[in-house]
């Protein structure tokens, strides 16, 4: 049996995150074509690929868990400028120690793209207000992290149940004469 082509797959696959966004979790979708693609972007869902991208996506969700919660502290502390300057700070801080961790070889959490897919996931998770409480900072970090766990999973799926690309049947069509 011809397996079909990679589009009908993607397709039927982002068909599925509409059912696991639906309430009562209310789980983000993007998160995991965030992953989806970002896993394509580094080399396809390939093991070596696979395990570079898994362990960092968490590691930027946890950066901007700790980003909101410094931004929440601060902001019962400090206003106008101060305020900015305390969030500055917080971003600066955290988002540097977490591009740092990417410099310890023996951790090998170098790939700095993927700590980024986490980091973009829960803002948009947190702000946005998905996940089963909205605006619950613990929640979102929750459901983004399942979320984007789930992208690369479906990268693999994409490849091992369609055809490879440009191997597809694809029904012939008679040219139209005029």
């Amino acid at each position: 049996m011809k397996k079909p082509p990679a589009e009908v797959i993607a397709s039927l696959l982002a068909v599925t995150t509409i059912f696991i966004s639906m309430p009562p979790l209310n789980l983000p979708p993007w998160a995991i074509f965030i992953s989806w693609a970002g896993t394509f972007a580094a080399g396809g869902p390939r093991p070596d690929v696979l395990k570079k991208i898994w362990p960092v996506m968490p590691i930027g969700s946890v950066t901007a868990f700790l980003i909101v919660l410094g931004f929440d502290w601060s902001s019962h502390r400090f206003t106008g400028t101060q305020f900015i300057i305390a969030q500055c700070v917080i971003l600066f801080c955290l988002n540097a120690a977490q591009m740092l961790l990417a410099r310890v070889p023996r951790l090998g959490l170098g790939f700095v793209p993927g700590m980024f897919f986490g980091f973009a996931s829960y803002f948009a998770t947190f702000y946005g207000g998905f996940g089963p409480t909205p605006h619950n900072s613990v929640a979102a970090l929750w459901a983004v992290i399942l979320m984007n766990a789930l992208g690369p999973l479906y990268a693999w799926l994409n490849v091992k149940l369609a055809a490879p690309h440009g191997h597809a049947e694809v029904p012939h069509r008679v040219p139209v004469t005029r």
